[in-house]
């Protein structure tokens, strides 16, 4: 039984028909109706932390996904998994695969600059400062782009980007 026949959420289930009814009628091909299936199942069970079996769905959709556009939001949220487990080199390196297969997803240009603000805080706390600077200025480079993108978005970055003098 595929996973978003036993999900009990409501709005999960709702979104389950309403894909189930646009993919009768979208013309895709066999292979993007499956991969469509093997990503809405991925997203299922990572909405439940099941991020082994989110993977999982995730890698089948990815070798049956043609379309960039589509594989970006694959690749996103892998690298959205690997951040959540703190496996963060990995999670960059699916982020920017989404961003070079999709450049506008500030969504990814927003977690990537996280990372390097996290990254920032700890070199602060080891008391390191040139690679505090250099953590911080990448988070900056990386939300600035973000908010070109979606300028009503990220404002605690626009606060922070402001307040540390790196909003140019």
């Amino acid at each position: 039984m595929s996973r978003s026949q036993k999900n009990d959420n409501f709005i999960d289930k709702t979104f389950t028909i309403l894909a189930d009814i646009v993919l009768k009628f979208l013309p895709a091909s066999k292979e993007e109706k499956e991969a469509f299936s093997y990503y809405k199942d991925g997203m299922s069970a990572q909405s439940e932390g099941e991020y082994a079996e989110a993977l999982e769905n995730y890698y089948v959709a990815l070798k049956l996904e043609e379309d960039p556009y589509d594989r970006s939001y694959v690749l996103y949220n892998i690298g959205l998994i690997y951040s959540s487990n703190g496996e963060y080199i990995k999670a960059l390196e699916y982020y920017h695969q989404a961003l070079e297969l999709n450049e506008k997803l500030p969504q990814a240009l927003n977690n990537i600059a996280v990372i390097y603000h996290y990254q920032g805080l700890k070199a602060a706390e080891q008391s390191n400062p040139e690679i505090t600077k250099t953590m911080f200025d990448k988070a900056g480079e990386y939300w600035r782009q973000a908010i070109r993108l979606a300028p009503n978005n990220y404002i605690e970055a626009q606060n922070w980007l402001k307040t540390t003098g790196r909003m140019n």
